[in-house]
């Protein structure tokens, strides 16, 4: 469990405030996202999807490019749509791709299908009902497949929670980010608690039992009691998992992030009273913490397979879906093979240009080596356990544990400022240091020569 404090404010020393300003990545993957080069192509993604082995089992990722109004936070890959018709041509152009891997997959076996966003709820419950049509045409989802997708409450309606329930979806993620009118105000997103707890409502009505809220700390105006305040309203949601990120202010890269007043940004000893806060509430509300920043019900799976040393995380963060390979569908869509990993195109002409060429749209990628591979698994189990034996996976992978012998000095120098505990070739992130164990994870990031500002900061 975590720590228990009153003090937010005195609770990070100066010591350690260089390492909440380091930028680095969140590890939803190793090699990260801003690795990836482009060598590895549509020619390199059919010839990894067809040398998967036929009793592979896939999960599936579809993304969905476009909302209803910006976010001034937002720092993923999406457009604003004014009307329905790019969404009505992106639907055709999904339908494509779909058909494109699966003539080349056969009719896989999948565990997990998650729609995100953008906003896929701004798929009309038509279109939704056609790309669902064509994935169960070309995979085989099994009966304890997870069925997932994020949500807009602002725009959500009755009729929509009926149209996910006939289409087998078995979890939602709400969006709220924060409850606060002057926050949302400043952010370009407003939405009432009454209103997000009305859909939470129909979802329950309509049988999508299990839900998810995603939350953030570190917006404009933000303070500790602004953010517990919060907090407790979406305590009355009852979801049963709980995301709690940090806002990445990275304005050179999202250039609507500019519109955000910068002096209004909380600094980062106030970050992290307010992640640390927020976390107390959450425990003192009956939530695990798994990993960073994720929080379970205690007897949801994803605490149940924390505790059995089973989870795992993938683009979409922690995960109960213990299938390794991931397939994407949609503009800016990352993949995960045995291989390596395939992202298409970001941009929606050059997706657009693929798709209708018959073509998979593949842009860019990385080729996995075997040090990547160990260094994969050293990360995703700090990530997960917060503690990992070094020596154990070296064996696993066929190294000697004196592989890492050039990064245990950085390991005991993080060590001396209390990030985690080296015994030998083990090493443990106690529950008070978690929001450090990004920073664990870099030592082990042989990729890490590149500019840091595409990360954000480690709390």
């Amino acid at each position: 469990m975590l720590a228990i404090s009153v003090n937010w404010g005195d609770m990070i020393q100066p010591h350690l405030l260089k390492h909440l300003e380091q930028r680095v990545p969140r590890y939803t993957s190793y090699p990260t996202a801003a690795d990836f080069a482009s060598q590895i192509d549509a020619t390199r993604y059919v010839s990894w999807l067809a040398e998967l082995p036929t009793a592979t089992t896939v999960s599936v990722y579809v993304h969905i490019p476009f909302c209803s109004q910006l976010c001034l936070y937002c720092g993923c890959h999406t457009t604003v749509a004014r009307r329905h018709s790019p969404v009505e041509a992106y639907v055709e152009l999904l339908l494509g791709e779909i058909a494109l891997v699966g003539g080349i997959l056969g009719n896989r076996r999948a565990t997990h299908l998650h729609f995100g966003g953008g906003t896929p709820t701004i798929l009309m419950p038509h279109d939704l009902q056609r790309v669902m049509a064509a994935l169960r045409m070309h995979f085989h989802f099994t009966t304890a497949a997870e069925v997932a997708i994020e949500i807009d409450p602002r725009t959500f309606t009755r009729e929509y929670a009926v149209a996910l329930a006939a289409n087998g979806f078995t979890r939602v993620s709400l969006g709220v980010q924060d409850f606060d009118a002057k926050v949302q105000a400043t952010v370009n997103r407003m939405q009432s608690f009454e209103q997000t707890a009305r859909v939470a409502d129909w979802l329950r009505a309509a049988g999508v039992a299990k839900r998810n809220l995603d939350l953030m700390y570190g917006l404009p105006y933000q303070s500790v009691a602004s953010v517990t305040t919060t907090i407790r309203q979406a305590l009355a949601l009852d979801a049963d998992r709980i995301a709690l990120f940090g806002y990445a202010h990275v304005p050179w890269m999202k250039h609507h992030q500019r519109l955000i007043p910068e002096h209004a940004l909380p600094g980062s000893s106030q970050r992290f009273a307010q992640s640390q806060a927020a976390a107390e509430v959450l425990v003192s509300g009956g939530y695990d913490p798994i990993g960073l920043d994720h929080f379970a019900k205690r007897d949801d799976l994803l605490a149940e397979r924390q505790r059995a040393g089973r989870l795992h995380r993938n683009f979409q963060g922690y995960t109960t879906d213990e299938s390794r390979t991931l397939i994407g569908f949609g503009a800016s869509a990352i993949g995960a093979l045995p291989d390596g990993y395939v992202q298409n195109a970001s941009s929606a002409v050059a997706y657009r240009n693929s798709i209708t060429a018959g073509r998979l749209a593949t842009a860019r990628g990385c080729a996995l080596t075997a040090g990547d591979r160990l260094r994969r698994d050293v990360i995703e189990r700090l990530m997960c356990d917060l503690q990992v034996d070094l020596a154990e996976h070296c064996a696993a992978h066929g190294f000697n544990v004196d592989y890492f012998t050039g990064t245990f000095a950085k390991l005991d120098a993080l060590a001396a400022d209390g990030l985690l505990e080296r015994a030998g070739s083990k090493l443990k992130v106690a529950a008070h240091s978690r929001a450090f164990v990004r920073n664990v994870c870099a030592t082990f990031d042989t990729y890490r020569s590149y500019d840091e500002e595409h990360f954000s900061r480690a709390c």
